[in-house]
C-alpha cells in the first residue's frame, strides 16, 4: 500500500499532467502573436487612411489655388503633382470652374494588405 501512495504522489501513474503547462503557454503565446498581428494590420490601415486624407486635402488646396489663378497650371495636374509628393495617387479630380471649387480623390497603398486607403477632399468657397 505504501508503494501505491508513492506512485500517486510522484505523478508516475496513468493520470499524469506533466507537460500541460508547456502546451498552455504555447497556446497563450500563439494567441498573443495573432492578436499583435491583427493590431499591426489595423494600425497600418489607420496610418494609410490618414496619409490618403492628408494628401487629398493638400491636393485639393493646391488645385483650388490653380482654379483661382494663384498658381500656374491645370488644376488636376497640380493636384496630381501634390498628391504624388505626399505618397498618394490621384484617382479622381472634378473642377467646378463656375464655383471655383475642386474635388479630389487619392489612394495610398496599405502595406501587408493588398488594398488601398482612399482620401476625399473639396476645396473652394463654401457651397
Amino acid at each position: 500500500m505504501g508503494k501505491e501512495k508513492g506512485k500517486a504522489l510522484t505523478g508516475k501513474g496513468g493520470d499524469s499532467e506533466q507537460g500541460a503547462g508547456t502546451v498552455l503557454m504555447l497556446g497563450t503565446g500563439l494567441l498573443l502573436l495573432i492578436l499583435c498581428g491583427t493590431v499591426l494590420l489595423l494600425l497600418q490601415s489607420s496610418v494609410a487612411a490618414s496619409r490618403a486624407a492628408t494628401a487629398a486635402d493638400l491636393a485639393a488646396l493646391a488645385a483650388a489655388d490653380a482654379v483661382r489663378e494663384l498658381r500656374i497650371g491645370d488644376p488636376c495636374l497640380v493636384a496630381g503633382e501634390v498628391a504624388g509628393r505626399n505618397g498618394a495617387v490621384l484617382s479622381g479630380c472634378t473642377v467646378a470652374a463656375g464655383e471655383k471649387s475642386v474635388q479630389v480623390e487619392t489612394q495610398v497603398p496599405v502595406p501587408l494588405l493588398m488594398g488601398f486607403a482612399a482620401g476625399h477632399a473639396r476645396a473652394g468657397p463654401p457651397p
